[in-house]
């Protein structure tokens, strides 16, 4: 035994000896220690460090160069063609004007004088407006921001050409004639037939929701109609269910029972059948902060408009939004986020209604688009919202505390009193009839709604014998509605009583029974939003919007410019895996006498923590937008797939950023080649982990768990392997997987009798030669299931 101890001792030196000098030569730049088959390459790492550092040094530094520089050469385009269509409208007018003086044979002396002096000054002009000019004579004006026939607009020269001619044409036909709508006149000027849109009248009898489980009434006996082409307005105080009432009428009340009707041109059908041209805008400006004003709303309307709508139809919508919100000097910004400062904040409650503007609706809903806007912005885009509901547009919002000047641009009120009752609903020019011959008149220089939301409020009480209360029975008694039972006695002025005083003694006000209660309420309320996320209604808008696959082209390019903007902090990542690469691979050595694990082992815990915390971001950051894109109707799937490959080029630059330090100054015997394949099998893995936990859990929360996770899996996969539950349990850890597949690709590198002395090893934790493959399929597998968890979760889970 002594004999083949000495034996198998030489034999192993003489073979090293050999392997190190004459089958292994030493590469350049690194140094071979005798006994050995590794070779020292740090020199490669510190070259790999300063060309990698330099090159994300410029990615820091030049990262938005690309975006600004494409954005500076639209923006020129742009500025041409506004400049282009008012020069060819000013040569329109005198061209009408020249043509209008002719037909008149009567022109006095001071006409004479001002037509040869026009002729005078027109010959100082330069060649190329005085060809514009007679082209244009000899077009006529029926040929000005006109799309030539049978043509395609292919360049953005030419499409910004049309749009801004056809803008310049409805500002100066709206001055001559104040009736036409923006599509009225585009209509006319191209001959053709009146562009309207489809109608919705939206009409509620007896509307009523209820709390689930507290059995409260929100909203009560609700009754009325709000009609296609008037800008109708909700206002009442605090806590009168405003917001309630909009919900119900956009179909997005969950946890509620409600009773009475909702008719959709009168029929009795829910209005999530004409979701495509319906327009929510919520109270909060959910809007992407690193997208500028116009790429936010380009999204909109590419996603939600009409797929046979030709591209120069779709830019000239976004102009024309982007001018009567006035917002055409803020184009190009950022809207911003918390850490950056973009817009202002009147600026970007613009652009939140424009994102619902763009996509050409039927019915907007607005939640308080008013709300932190000085007097002249809220007048501007309540003059953008008149020009909507002249194409008959079905508009409702809730304002706050309006001016007078705002209050005279509506059309119809409706008044909420404490309860969700109704006080008024009508035309804004009855409003003061109908309380003046209750009994309530509005003082002298008193604006009429604050002194109305004063009187329901209890701040200012009725000038005559009618009592709050009674103001919604009142408004039922005057329009023939029928009142509730409890409320019959406000109609003969007597005060409300409380019936169910006495009777709070039957029931059981336990704490084990409002737990219950409670329980039993969040259930409903869950099985309500899983069943309001996976219904399908019947589509009635007749719009056809982008497939999947265009949706999925549109995410790609909105994403791509977000990671652009976002390269900094994508430089960031790839700095730290850097400088852990090189620490650990410094740290933990492997020679030929061991295969050590434990650089292996501090490698899936880094690349897991670092990789898994970076793709948090993706859905993460942008829930809020998500479920306002997901409810007006965009692709799920599409948002899922662009993102995930977006997260693919992460994955395959990360292991070689980590490796790129790791693997020199570590030396393993593997190669190169077989570490990187791990490696992007195991972030593929962690990549689909991360999803779960950005969708299912807040953000520090999800932070945590992709902290703790790695490395209570890692001890779980490297615990005893006698334990049957532990072997078990590893089995369905990537860790053990992952750990397996670097330690095989360095034991297949072993050759003669090093794999005698391996053998031991690899027996001692159940490794086998033939399974590498088989990890890194388990990895992939992993990966792709995660990534379906995180799709259910996606979809099952949102908000409305």
């Amino acid at each position: 035994m002594i004999y083949l101890i000495k034996h198998f001792h030489v034999l192993s030196r003489h073979y090293c000896r050999q392997g190190s000098t004459s089958q292994k030569p030493c590469f350049k730049l690194a140094t071979c220690n005798p006994n050995t088959a590794n070779q020292n390459i740090h020199a490669y790492g510190a070259i790999l460090i300063a060309s990698l550092s330099l090159l994300m040094i410029m990615i820091y530094n030049c990262s938005d160069q690309v975006l600004a520089t494409r954005e500076k050469r639209q923006a020129k385009s742009r500025e041409a063609a506004a400049r282009h269509a008012k020069e060819t409208t000013h040569a329109r007018e005198r061209w009408k004007t020249a043509r209008d003086a002719a037909k008149n044979p009567k022109m006095g002396l001071t006409a004479q004088l001002s037509q040869t002096f026009s002729r005078m000054t027109s010959k100082k002009e330069t060649p190329a407006k005085a060809s514009g000019k007679s082209k244009e004579k000899k077009k006529g004006p029926s040929k000005i921001g006109q799309a030539p026939k049978g043509k395609q607009l292919h360049t953005q020269s030419q499409i910004f050409k049309y749009a801004y001619g056809q803008i310049e044409k409805e500002k100066a036909m709206e001055q001559n004639n104040q009736n036409l709508t923006f599509s009225g006149v585009i209509s006319m000027a191209q001959d053709t037939e009146i562009k309207s849109r489809p109608v919705i009248e939206v009409a509620f009898k007896d509307l009523t929701l209820t709390l689930k489980g507290k059995h409260k009434q929100i909203l009560r006996s609700v009754s009325g109609k709000i009609m296609p082409g008037r800008v109708s307005a909700v206002m009442g105080p605090s806590g009168a269910g405003k917001t309630t009432f909009l919900s119900a009428l956009a179909g997005k009340t969950t946890g509620c029972t409600r009773t009475g009707l909702i008719l959709i041109n009168g029929r009795n059908e829910s209005i999530n059948t004409y979701k495509k041209i319906t327009g929510f805008v919520p109270q909060d400006d959910v809007v992407h902060g690193n997208l500028t004003v116009e790429e936010n709303l380009r999204f909109s309307a590419r996603c939600r408009l009409s797929a046979y709508m030709p591209k120069a139809e779709k830019v000239l919508i976004i102009e024309r939004v982007i001018e009567s919100l006035g917002l055409q000097h803020v184009r190009d910004s950022l809207v911003g986020t918390v850490e950056k400062r973009g817009i202002s904040g009147g600026q970007r409650k613009r652009v939140n209604v424009g994102v619902e503007m763009v996509m050409e609706p039927s019915l907007l809903i607005l939640d308080e688009p008013t709300t932190g806007l000085d007097s002249a912005s809220s007048q501007l885009l309540l003059r953008a919202l008149r020009r909507e509901a002249l194409e008959g547009v079905n508009i409702c919002m809730v304002v706050h505390q309006p001016s007078y000047t705002m209050y005279k641009m509506f059309d119809d009120m409706i008044l909420l009193a404490k309860g969700g009752l109704t006080a008024y609903h009508g035309s804004v020019k009855k409003i003061e009839e109908y309380f003046a011959g209750i009994g309530i008149m509005v003082p002298d220089r008193v604006n009429p709604p604050d002194h109305y939301i004063d009187v329901l409020e209890g701040i200012v009480k009725p000038n005559s014998d009618i009592t709050i209360e009674q103001l919604p029975v009142r408004w039922m008694l005057h329009n023939g509605y029928p009142v509730p039972h409890d409320m019959l006695k406000l109609c003969d002025g007597l005060p409300s009583s409380s019936g169910s005083a006495g009777q709070g003694d039957s029931t059981d006000n336990s704490f084990s029974n409002d737990l219950w209660q409670d329980v039993k309420t969040n259930v409903e309320i869950q099985k309500d939003q899983l069943q309001d996320n996976y219904s399908n209604s019947q589509d009635n808008s007749n719009r056809v919007t982008p497939t999947v696959g265009r949706q999925y082209r549109y995410f790609m390019g909105r994403i791509g410019k977000q990671r652009l903007r976002e390269a900094r902090l994508q430089a960031l990542d790839l700095l730290i895996l850097l400088v852990a690469g090189a620490c650990l691979g410094t740290l933990a050595k492997v020679n030929d006498e061991t295969i050590s694990s434990l650089g292996y082992t501090y490698t899936i815990i880094a690349v897991s923590l670092l990789c898994k915390i970076s793709a948090l971001r993706s859905f993460s950051v942008d829930k809020l937008q998500y479920w306002r894109e997901s409810a007006a109707g965009i692709s799920s799937l599409a948002h899922f797939m662009a993102k995930d490959t977006m997260d693919h080029l992460n994955t395959i630059i990360k292991p070689l950023v980590y490796l790129s330090m790791f693997y020199f100054f570590n030396n393993p015997r593997s190669s190169f080649e077989d570490n990187y394949i791990v490696l992007v099998c195991l972030v593929y893995c962690v990549t689909g982990m991360a999803y779960v936990f950005a969708i299912l859990y807040s953000a520090s929360a999800a932070q945590l768990m992709s902290v703790l996770v790695p490395v209570v899996l890692t001890l779980i996969a490297n615990q005893d392997r006698d334990s049957i539950v532990l072997k078990y349990l590893g089995s369905f850890c990537y860790p053990k997987w992952t750990l397996e597949a670097f330690v095989l690709s360095n034991a297949q590198r072993y050759s003669g009798v090093w794999v005698v002395t391996r053998c031991s090893s690899l027996s001692q934790y159940g490794y086998d030669l033939s399974d590498w493959v088989l990890c890194l399929i388990v990895l992939v597998l992993m990966g792709v299931i995660c990534r379906f968890i995180a799709y259910f979760c996606m979809v099952t889970f949102k908000k409305q």
